[in-house]
């Protein structure tokens, strides 16, 4: 069974150029895998991400908060063209998040805010190996602080990492470790 991976964060255009470029690389990085990427079928950073792996050969399915394809393109005004596949769960932006969350392997984040902090927290508690490319911003680069400040014990794993392809290699050799 192939390993799904989720890429989760910004649903906002790269705010550096910097940012930017970690985004591709992370899409491209993610394309070389042999895994198939799970993202919240959104814009912005995660759209930059998953566009590249869909043009670079990739599996990418995207987990909508809508109902179908209709209420994903009006009510939510959220792209179709990244996606290989859409699943419509109909349960609404933090709905949507358990499914996408609980469905990944691995949670990789990139840059965010209060939406990827939810998907976060969603993640931690789950037990899922985590990554954060980190010199992105948000909550890939606050998250170990977050953990520090409000501590709970669960089986999460969590790396941190500033270079994609290093993180992604990271956090599958965590999840073979640990893999049944």
């Amino acid at each position: 069974m192939k390993i799904k991976l989720g890429v989760m964060g910004s649903a906002e255009e790269a705010s550096t150029p910097a940012q930017g470029e970690k985004a591709k690389a992370l899409g491209h990085a993610v394309a070389s895998c042999d895994v198939i990427l799970l993202t919240g079928a959104t814009t912005g950073l995660i759209y930059a991400i998953g566009k590249a792996v869909h043009d670079d050969g990739g599996l990418h399915i995207g987990i909508s908060p809508a109902s179908d394809e209709s209420e994903h393109v009006e009510r939510y005004q959220l792209p179709v063209d990244a996606c290989d596949a859409i699943i419509y769960t109909g349960f609404g932006l933090k709905g949507r998040n358990v499914v996408l969350v609980r469905s990944c392997d691995v949670v990789l984040f990139i840059a965010g805010s209060i939406g990827s902090l939810n998907e976060f927290t969603i993640a931690y508690d789950e037990g899922k190996v985590i990554g954060c490319l980190t010199g992105t911003g948000g909550v890939a680069d606050e998250a170990e602080k977050i953990v520090r400040t409000f501590p709970k014990q669960t089986n999460a794993r969590m790396i941190l990492d500033d270079e994609p392809e290093r993180l992604i290699r990271a956090c599958l050799y965590e999840l073979s470790r640990n893999r049944p």
